[in-house]
Protein backbone atom coordinates (compact mmCIF):
# COMPACT_ATOMS: atom_id res chain seq x y z
CA UNK A 1 0.00 0.00 0.00
CA UNK A 2 2.61 2.25 0.95
CA UNK A 3 4.39 2.22 -2.67
CA UNK A 4 0.46 2.27 -4.53
CA UNK A 5 0.48 5.73 -1.96
CA UNK A 6 3.88 7.12 -3.74
CA UNK A 7 2.91 6.13 -7.28
CA UNK A 8 -0.48 7.59 -7.21
CA UNK A 9 0.95 10.84 -5.42
CA UNK A 10 4.51 11.27 -5.60
CA UNK A 11 7.81 10.13 -3.22
CA UNK A 12 7.59 13.93 -2.31
CA UNK A 13 4.20 13.59 -0.61
CA UNK A 14 4.11 10.19 0.98
CA UNK A 15 6.51 9.95 4.49
CA UNK A 16 6.82 6.13 5.11
CA UNK A 17 9.78 5.39 7.19
CA UNK A 18 8.95 4.90 10.72
CA UNK A 19 11.56 7.62 12.36
CA UNK A 20 10.17 10.31 9.66
CA UNK A 21 6.42 8.94 10.96
CA UNK A 22 6.98 9.25 14.19
CA UNK A 23 6.51 13.17 15.37
CA UNK A 24 3.27 13.10 13.23
CA UNK A 25 1.90 9.98 15.61
CA UNK A 26 3.14 10.97 19.11
CA UNK A 27 0.59 13.51 21.12
CA UNK A 28 1.74 17.06 21.96
CA UNK A 29 3.18 16.06 25.93
CA UNK A 30 4.71 12.55 24.82
CA UNK A 31 2.43 9.82 26.53
CA UNK A 32 0.69 8.03 23.67
CA UNK A 33 2.77 7.25 20.30
CA UNK A 34 1.18 5.49 17.43
CA UNK A 35 1.22 4.49 14.01
CA UNK A 36 0.30 4.93 10.28
CA UNK A 37 0.46 3.54 7.02
CA UNK A 38 1.98 6.81 5.96
CA UNK A 39 2.03 10.61 6.09
CA UNK A 40 0.72 12.40 3.38
CA UNK A 41 1.76 15.97 3.08
CA UNK A 42 0.48 17.82 0.31
CA UNK A 43 1.27 21.22 -0.81
CA UNK A 44 -2.06 22.73 -2.31
CA UNK A 45 -5.98 22.11 -1.96
CA UNK A 46 -5.84 20.13 -5.17
CA UNK A 47 -3.18 17.38 -4.14
CA UNK A 48 -5.46 17.34 -0.31
CA UNK A 49 -8.43 16.22 -2.70
CA UNK A 50 -6.29 13.91 -4.63
CA UNK A 51 -4.90 12.25 -1.84
CA UNK A 52 -8.64 11.71 -0.10
CA UNK A 53 -9.54 10.49 -3.24
CA UNK A 54 -6.91 7.43 -3.54
CA UNK A 55 -7.41 6.73 0.31
CA UNK A 56 -11.01 6.69 -0.39
CA UNK A 57 -10.51 4.51 -3.16
CA UNK A 58 -8.07 1.93 -1.36
CA UNK A 59 -10.53 1.88 1.47
CA UNK A 60 -7.81 4.13 4.04
CA UNK A 61 -8.98 6.38 6.93
CA UNK A 62 -7.33 9.28 7.20
CA UNK A 63 -6.57 11.49 9.99
CA UNK A 64 -5.91 15.13 9.70
CA UNK A 65 -3.15 16.99 11.22
CA UNK A 66 -2.31 20.28 11.99
CA UNK A 67 0.70 21.68 14.51
CA UNK A 68 -0.31 17.95 16.21
CA UNK A 69 -0.48 20.05 19.27
CA UNK A 70 -3.91 18.96 20.25
CA UNK A 71 -4.55 17.82 23.97
CA UNK A 72 -7.53 15.30 23.46
CA UNK A 73 -5.73 12.91 21.03
CA UNK A 74 -7.43 13.81 17.90
CA UNK A 75 -5.03 14.19 15.79
CA UNK A 76 -2.70 11.17 16.24
CA UNK A 77 -3.85 7.69 14.82
CA UNK A 78 -4.89 4.40 16.53
CA UNK A 79 -4.53 2.10 13.94
CA UNK A 80 -1.76 2.15 12.37
CA UNK A 81 -2.40 -0.62 9.60
CA UNK A 82 -5.31 1.03 8.32
CA UNK A 83 -4.82 4.93 8.66
CA UNK A 84 -2.97 7.60 7.04
CA UNK A 85 -2.07 11.11 8.34
CA UNK A 86 -2.83 13.88 6.21
CA UNK A 87 -0.56 16.84 7.43
CA UNK A 88 -1.16 20.41 6.49
CA UNK A 89 2.19 21.72 7.18
CA UNK A 90 3.43 22.41 3.90
CA UNK A 91 -0.03 24.66 2.87
CA UNK A 92 1.47 27.23 4.93
CA UNK A 93 1.07 30.11 2.46
CA UNK A 94 -0.91 33.54 3.23
CA UNK A 95 -2.93 34.19 0.74
CA UNK A 96 -4.22 38.19 1.23
CA UNK A 97 -4.50 40.41 3.90
CA UNK A 98 -6.99 42.94 2.99
CA UNK A 99 -6.42 46.35 5.54
CA UNK A 100 -9.69 47.99 4.78
CA UNK A 101 -11.80 44.90 5.10
CA UNK A 102 -10.28 43.66 8.19
CA UNK A 103 -9.53 40.15 6.78
CA UNK A 104 -7.34 37.77 6.00
CA UNK A 105 -7.27 34.18 4.11
CA UNK A 106 -4.84 31.57 5.08
CA UNK A 107 -4.32 28.36 4.43
CA UNK A 108 -4.45 25.40 7.22
CA UNK A 109 -1.04 25.25 8.11
CA UNK A 110 0.23 28.41 8.37
CA UNK A 111 1.47 28.68 11.54
CA UNK A 112 -0.48 30.92 14.16
CA UNK A 113 1.89 32.94 15.38
CA UNK A 114 3.24 33.57 12.32
CA UNK A 115 0.06 34.46 10.76
CA UNK A 116 -0.29 36.94 14.27
CA UNK A 117 2.80 38.82 13.00
CA UNK A 118 2.40 39.14 9.14
CA UNK A 119 -1.28 40.64 10.23
CA UNK A 120 0.89 42.81 12.96
CA UNK A 121 3.36 44.21 10.43
CA UNK A 122 0.43 45.84 8.41
CA UNK A 123 -1.19 47.31 11.63
CA UNK A 124 -3.99 45.03 12.90
CA UNK A 125 -4.43 42.26 14.79
CA UNK A 126 -5.67 38.63 15.29
CA UNK A 127 -6.82 37.89 18.73
CA UNK A 128 -6.66 34.22 19.03
CA UNK A 129 -3.68 33.36 21.56
CA UNK A 130 -2.70 30.23 22.92
CA UNK A 131 0.13 28.50 25.45
CA UNK A 132 1.20 26.30 22.07
CA UNK A 133 0.82 29.31 19.10
CA UNK A 134 4.55 28.87 18.00
CA UNK A 135 3.98 25.75 16.90
CA UNK A 136 -0.29 25.10 16.20
CA UNK A 137 -1.49 25.88 13.15
CA UNK A 138 -4.49 27.48 12.15
CA UNK A 139 -6.05 24.56 10.66
CA UNK A 140 -6.42 22.75 13.69
CA UNK A 141 -7.18 26.43 15.93
CA UNK A 142 -10.45 25.88 13.42
CA UNK A 143 -10.80 22.47 13.83
CA UNK A 144 -11.02 22.60 17.21
CA UNK A 145 -12.37 25.71 17.63
CA UNK A 146 -10.10 26.71 19.84
CA UNK A 147 -10.19 29.23 22.54
CA UNK A 148 -7.20 30.76 24.81
CA UNK A 149 -6.95 33.62 26.78
CA UNK A 150 -8.66 36.73 24.89
CA UNK A 151 -11.80 34.62 24.36
CA UNK A 152 -13.60 37.27 27.15
CA UNK A 153 -13.06 40.01 24.38
CA UNK A 154 -13.15 38.32 20.94
CA UNK A 155 -14.81 35.15 21.44
CA UNK A 156 -13.49 31.46 20.64
CA UNK A 157 -11.79 30.58 17.01
CA UNK A 158 -15.85 30.58 15.67
CA UNK A 159 -16.42 33.91 16.42
CA UNK A 160 -12.73 34.97 14.26
CA UNK A 161 -13.89 32.69 10.84
CA UNK A 162 -15.62 34.79 8.12
CA UNK A 163 -15.32 31.62 5.46
CA UNK A 164 -13.44 27.83 5.50
CA UNK A 165 -12.55 26.08 2.00
CA UNK A 166 -13.37 22.23 3.00
CA UNK A 167 -11.81 19.27 1.06
CA UNK A 168 -14.88 16.52 1.94
CA UNK A 169 -14.82 13.11 2.51
CA UNK A 170 -15.24 12.00 -1.27
CA UNK A 171 -12.38 14.56 -2.57
CA UNK A 172 -14.62 17.69 -3.44
CA UNK A 173 -13.99 20.78 -2.81
CA UNK A 174 -16.25 23.23 -0.65
CA UNK A 175 -15.05 26.85 -1.52
CA UNK A 176 -16.38 29.28 1.11
CA UNK A 177 -13.89 31.55 1.77
CA UNK A 178 -16.49 34.76 1.72
CA UNK A 179 -14.98 37.67 3.74
CA UNK A 180 -18.43 38.93 4.04
CA UNK A 181 -20.12 40.18 7.69
CA UNK A 182 -23.15 40.10 6.77
CA UNK A 183 -24.16 36.69 4.77
CA UNK A 184 -27.97 35.25 5.57
CA UNK A 185 -28.28 32.72 2.50
CA UNK A 186 -29.71 29.90 4.64
CA UNK A 187 -27.73 27.42 6.54
CA UNK A 188 -24.04 28.60 7.57
CA UNK A 189 -22.13 25.90 6.31
CA UNK A 190 -19.21 26.37 7.41
CA UNK A 191 -19.93 26.34 10.99
CA UNK A 192 -20.33 22.43 10.02
CA UNK A 193 -16.39 22.47 10.39
CA UNK A 194 -15.88 24.52 12.91
CA UNK A 195 -15.18 22.23 16.17
CA UNK A 196 -15.71 19.17 14.12
CA UNK A 197 -11.63 17.65 14.41
CA UNK A 198 -11.49 17.10 11.19
CA UNK A 199 -14.34 14.42 11.06
CA UNK A 200 -16.15 15.90 8.48
CA UNK A 201 -13.80 17.35 6.03
CA UNK A 202 -10.19 18.93 6.17
CA UNK A 203 -10.24 22.30 6.45
CA UNK A 204 -7.24 23.56 3.90
CA UNK A 205 -8.16 27.47 4.17
CA UNK A 206 -9.75 30.22 5.99
CA UNK A 207 -10.90 33.71 5.92
CA UNK A 208 -10.33 35.30 9.48
CA UNK A 209 -11.48 38.19 10.79
CA UNK A 210 -9.46 40.98 11.91
CA UNK A 211 -9.62 44.14 14.63
CA UNK A 212 -7.68 47.29 15.25
CA UNK A 213 -3.97 46.72 16.86
CA UNK A 214 -4.50 47.09 20.58
CA UNK A 215 -1.62 49.36 20.63
CA UNK A 216 -2.72 50.82 24.55
CA UNK A 217 -1.90 47.30 26.95
CA UNK A 218 -2.05 47.28 30.66
CA UNK A 219 -0.96 44.22 32.72
CA UNK A 220 -1.68 43.95 36.18
CA UNK A 221 -1.00 40.50 38.96
CA UNK A 222 -2.81 40.68 41.87
CA UNK A 223 -2.63 39.21 45.13
CA UNK A 224 -6.55 37.78 46.84
CA UNK A 225 -7.62 36.32 49.71
CA UNK A 226 -9.63 33.58 48.14
CA UNK A 227 -11.35 32.69 44.34
CA UNK A 228 -14.79 34.20 45.75
CA UNK A 229 -12.60 37.28 45.98
CA UNK A 230 -11.35 36.66 42.04
CA UNK A 231 -14.75 36.06 41.16
CA UNK A 232 -16.64 39.04 42.83
CA UNK A 233 -13.23 40.99 41.14
CA UNK A 234 -14.16 39.94 37.67
CA UNK A 235 -17.87 41.03 37.86
CA UNK A 236 -16.75 44.75 38.97
CA UNK A 237 -13.73 45.12 36.24
CA UNK A 238 -16.58 43.51 33.70
CA UNK A 239 -18.63 46.73 34.49
CA UNK A 240 -15.65 49.00 35.31
CA UNK A 241 -13.72 48.12 32.40
CA UNK A 242 -16.21 46.95 29.73
CA UNK A 243 -15.60 45.55 26.51
CA UNK A 244 -11.52 46.69 26.66
CA UNK A 245 -10.98 43.88 29.39
CA UNK A 246 -9.22 41.34 26.90
CA UNK A 247 -7.97 38.72 29.61
CA UNK A 248 -8.77 37.73 33.41
CA UNK A 249 -6.41 34.85 34.36
CA UNK A 250 -7.09 33.43 38.23
CA UNK A 251 -3.86 31.00 39.44
CA UNK A 252 -3.44 29.70 42.42
CA UNK A 253 -0.09 30.15 44.39
CA UNK A 254 1.44 26.91 43.19
CA UNK A 255 1.64 28.11 39.88
CA UNK A 256 4.84 30.29 40.84
CA UNK A 257 6.31 27.22 42.01
CA UNK A 258 5.85 25.12 38.87
CA UNK A 259 6.62 28.23 36.79
CA UNK A 260 9.92 28.58 38.05
CA UNK A 261 10.38 24.52 38.29
CA UNK A 262 10.22 25.21 34.19
CA UNK A 263 11.71 28.26 34.04
CA UNK A 264 14.32 28.82 36.87
CA UNK A 265 15.57 32.15 36.63
CA UNK A 266 11.90 33.80 36.62
CA UNK A 267 12.00 36.62 38.93
CA UNK A 268 8.94 36.67 41.34
CA UNK A 269 7.09 39.84 40.22
CA UNK A 270 4.96 39.95 43.67
CA UNK A 271 6.30 40.40 47.47
CA UNK A 272 4.01 38.71 49.23
CA UNK A 273 2.11 35.27 49.17
CA UNK A 274 -1.68 35.08 48.79
CA UNK A 275 -4.01 31.92 48.43
CA UNK A 276 -5.11 33.48 45.16
CA UNK A 277 -4.26 35.72 42.29
CA UNK A 278 -5.10 36.73 39.29
CA UNK A 279 -3.31 37.93 35.65
CA UNK A 280 -5.61 40.76 34.15
CA UNK A 281 -5.28 42.66 31.11
CA UNK A 282 -6.60 45.74 29.26
CA UNK A 283 -6.43 46.85 25.77
CA UNK A 284 -7.22 49.25 23.62
CA UNK A 285 -6.47 51.58 20.63
CA UNK A 286 -6.74 54.88 19.72
CA UNK A 287 -8.40 57.66 21.93
CA UNK A 288 -8.80 55.62 24.85
CA UNK A 289 -6.29 55.79 27.96
CA UNK A 290 -6.25 52.38 28.84
CA UNK A 291 -3.13 52.89 31.59
CA UNK A 292 -5.43 55.60 33.29
CA UNK A 293 -8.80 53.06 33.39
CA UNK A 294 -6.19 50.32 35.04
CA UNK A 295 -4.67 52.79 37.86
CA UNK A 296 -8.35 54.09 38.69
CA UNK A 297 -10.16 50.37 38.74
CA UNK A 298 -6.89 49.37 40.70
CA UNK A 299 -7.30 52.11 42.99
CA UNK A 300 -11.21 51.38 43.71
CA UNK A 301 -10.59 47.78 44.44
CA UNK A 302 -7.34 47.62 46.33
CA UNK A 303 -9.12 50.69 48.57
CA UNK A 304 -12.26 48.44 49.39
CA UNK A 305 -9.89 45.34 50.29
CA UNK A 306 -10.88 43.38 47.57
CA UNK A 307 -7.17 43.20 46.30
CA UNK A 308 -4.94 42.76 48.53
CA UNK A 309 -1.35 43.61 46.74
CA UNK A 310 -0.35 43.51 42.73
CA UNK A 311 2.17 44.95 40.44
CA UNK A 312 0.92 46.63 37.11
CA UNK A 313 3.85 46.06 34.31
CA UNK A 314 5.53 49.45 33.07
CA UNK A 315 6.76 47.95 30.21
CA UNK A 316 6.27 45.43 27.45
CA UNK A 317 9.08 42.92 29.00
CA UNK A 318 7.27 43.20 32.28
CA UNK A 319 4.26 42.24 30.83
CA UNK A 320 5.64 39.16 28.99
CA UNK A 321 7.29 38.04 32.44
CA UNK A 322 4.09 38.27 34.21
CA UNK A 323 2.64 36.44 31.37
CA UNK A 324 5.33 33.75 31.86
CA UNK A 325 4.38 32.32 34.80
CA UNK A 326 0.81 31.64 33.53
CA UNK A 327 2.49 29.84 30.61
CA UNK A 328 5.66 28.49 32.81
CA UNK A 329 3.17 26.47 34.72
CA UNK A 330 2.01 24.14 32.10
CA UNK A 331 5.47 23.40 31.28
CA UNK A 332 6.11 22.99 35.71
CA UNK A 333 3.25 20.16 35.34
CA UNK A 334 4.57 18.10 32.53
CA UNK A 335 7.87 17.95 34.20
CA UNK A 336 6.68 16.23 37.30
CA UNK A 337 5.22 13.47 35.10
CA UNK A 338 1.79 12.22 33.64
CA UNK A 339 -1.11 13.86 35.02
CA UNK A 340 -4.81 14.27 34.92
CA UNK A 341 -5.46 17.75 32.32
CA UNK A 342 -9.04 18.68 32.54
CA UNK A 343 -10.60 21.39 30.61
CA UNK A 344 -14.17 22.33 32.33
CA UNK A 345 -16.63 24.70 32.08
CA UNK A 346 -19.52 25.91 34.84
CA UNK A 347 -21.33 28.95 35.13
CA UNK A 348 -19.02 31.79 36.36
CA UNK A 349 -21.70 32.14 38.96
CA UNK A 350 -21.27 28.87 40.09
CA UNK A 351 -17.08 28.39 39.35
CA UNK A 352 -15.79 29.40 42.82
CA UNK A 353 -18.14 26.47 44.55
CA UNK A 354 -17.18 24.16 41.58
CA UNK A 355 -13.45 24.59 42.23
CA UNK A 356 -13.91 23.62 46.00
CA UNK A 357 -16.30 21.12 45.73
CA UNK A 358 -14.15 18.98 42.88
CA UNK A 359 -10.77 20.01 44.86
CA UNK A 360 -12.21 17.90 47.79
CA UNK A 361 -14.17 15.16 45.96
CA UNK A 362 -9.88 14.66 44.62
CA UNK A 363 -8.88 14.46 47.60
CA UNK A 364 -11.28 12.32 48.92
CA UNK A 365 -10.72 9.72 46.76
CA UNK A 366 -6.53 10.35 46.10
CA UNK A 367 -5.07 12.09 49.27
CA UNK A 368 -1.77 11.99 48.25
CA UNK A 369 -2.14 14.08 44.77
CA UNK A 370 -1.84 17.81 44.16
CA UNK A 371 -4.96 19.68 42.64
CA UNK A 372 -4.00 22.66 40.55
CA UNK A 373 -7.11 24.59 39.33
CA UNK A 374 -6.06 27.92 37.29
CA UNK A 375 -8.10 29.27 33.80
CA UNK A 376 -9.82 31.76 32.40
CA UNK A 377 -12.22 33.02 34.95
CA UNK A 378 -14.06 35.25 32.97
CA UNK A 379 -14.96 32.54 30.39
CA UNK A 380 -16.11 29.90 33.03
CA UNK A 381 -13.37 27.75 32.17
CA UNK A 382 -11.21 26.24 34.91
CA UNK A 383 -8.22 23.43 34.36
CA UNK A 384 -8.60 21.43 37.45
CA UNK A 385 -5.52 19.23 37.07
CA UNK A 386 -4.68 16.30 39.26
CA UNK A 387 -0.72 15.53 39.81
CA UNK A 388 -0.06 12.20 41.12
CA UNK A 389 3.18 11.79 43.67
CA UNK A 390 6.71 11.09 42.33
CA UNK A 391 7.77 7.84 43.06
CA UNK A 392 4.54 5.47 41.89
CA UNK A 393 4.68 3.29 39.08
CA UNK A 394 3.36 3.88 35.60
CA UNK A 395 0.11 1.98 36.58
CA UNK A 396 -0.40 3.30 39.95
CA UNK A 397 -0.11 6.78 38.47
CA UNK A 398 -2.80 5.91 35.81
CA UNK A 399 -4.78 4.54 38.36
CA UNK A 400 -4.90 7.74 40.60
CA UNK A 401 -5.53 9.74 37.35
CA UNK A 402 -8.33 7.48 36.43
CA UNK A 403 -10.23 7.86 40.03
CA UNK A 404 -9.92 11.73 40.10
CA UNK A 405 -11.34 11.70 36.46
CA UNK A 406 -14.45 10.06 37.75
CA UNK A 407 -14.59 12.03 40.59
CA UNK A 408 -14.13 15.72 38.96
CA UNK A 409 -16.55 14.68 36.24
CA UNK A 410 -19.06 13.35 38.98
CA UNK A 411 -19.05 16.95 40.28
CA UNK A 412 -19.21 18.83 37.27
CA UNK A 413 -22.32 16.72 36.50
CA UNK A 414 -24.02 18.18 39.25
CA UNK A 415 -22.87 21.42 37.90
CA UNK A 416 -24.32 21.35 34.27
CA UNK A 417 -21.35 21.87 33.56
CA UNK A 418 -18.85 20.44 30.24
CA UNK A 419 -16.22 18.29 30.30
CA UNK A 420 -14.59 20.14 27.45
CA UNK A 421 -14.37 24.04 27.21
CA UNK A 422 -11.80 24.55 24.53
CA UNK A 423 -9.67 21.67 24.24
CA UNK A 424 -12.32 19.26 22.11
CA UNK A 425 -13.20 15.83 22.25
CA UNK A 426 -10.60 13.92 20.20
CA UNK A 427 -10.27 9.83 21.65
CA UNK A 428 -9.38 10.97 24.96
CA UNK A 429 -12.51 12.54 26.36
CA UNK A 430 -14.98 10.31 23.76
CA UNK A 431 -16.21 8.02 26.27
CA UNK A 432 -16.88 10.57 28.63
CA UNK A 433 -18.62 12.73 25.79
CA UNK A 434 -20.60 9.78 24.96
CA UNK A 435 -21.71 8.53 28.64
CA UNK A 436 -23.26 12.52 28.41
CA UNK A 437 -25.09 12.56 25.68
CA UNK A 438 -28.55 12.83 25.00
CA UNK A 439 -30.33 10.48 22.50
CA UNK A 440 -31.56 13.62 20.25
CA UNK A 441 -28.37 15.30 20.18
CA UNK A 442 -26.08 11.78 19.83
CA UNK A 443 -29.03 10.96 16.74
CA UNK A 444 -28.41 14.77 15.39
CA UNK A 445 -24.55 14.15 15.22
CA UNK A 446 -24.70 10.35 13.36
CA UNK A 447 -27.00 11.75 10.91
CA UNK A 448 -24.67 14.24 10.15
CA UNK A 449 -21.63 11.98 9.89
CA UNK A 450 -23.20 9.61 8.03
CA UNK A 451 -24.39 12.06 5.63
CA UNK A 452 -21.48 13.79 4.83
CA UNK A 453 -18.96 10.94 5.30
CA UNK A 454 -20.97 8.19 4.31
CA UNK A 455 -17.93 5.56 4.66
CA UNK A 456 -16.71 6.80 7.82
CA UNK A 457 -13.14 7.27 6.49
CA UNK A 458 -12.87 10.94 8.11
CA UNK A 459 -10.68 10.75 11.54
CA UNK A 460 -12.30 7.52 12.90
CA UNK A 461 -12.64 7.01 16.36
CA UNK A 462 -12.07 10.95 17.25
CA UNK A 463 -15.51 12.44 18.95
CA UNK A 464 -17.97 9.36 18.21
CA UNK A 465 -17.49 5.94 18.32
CA UNK A 466 -19.81 4.68 14.97
CA UNK A 467 -17.99 2.09 13.78
CA UNK A 468 -15.51 1.63 11.13
CA UNK A 469 -11.84 1.10 12.48
CA UNK A 470 -12.93 2.99 15.86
Amino acid sequence: MQQTLKTRLGDDMVLTDPAELLRFCRDWHGDVTSGAVAVLRPRSTEEVSAAVKTCLEFGLAIVPQGGNTGLVLGAIPDQSERQVVISLERMNRIRKIDADDFSAVVEAGCILSELKDAIAAQGMFFPLALGAQGSCRIGGNVSTNAGGINVLKYGMTRELVLGLEVVLPDGTIFEGLSTLRKDNRGIDLKQLFIGAEGTLGIVTAVAVKLMPNPDQVATALLGLASLDDAISLYRRARRDCCDLMSAFEFMPPLAFTLAREAIPDLPMPIAGDYPAYVLMEISGSGLVDVSDLMERFLEGVMESGLVLDGVVATSHAQARNLWLFREGMNEGQAKRGTHLRTDISVPLSRLADFVRDAEQAVLDVVPDCTNVSYGHVGDGNVHLNVLPPAGLSPQERLDRITAAKYAINAVLDDYSGSISAEHGIGRLKREDFEKRLDPARRGLLSALKHAIDPTLMMNPGCQLNLGRNS
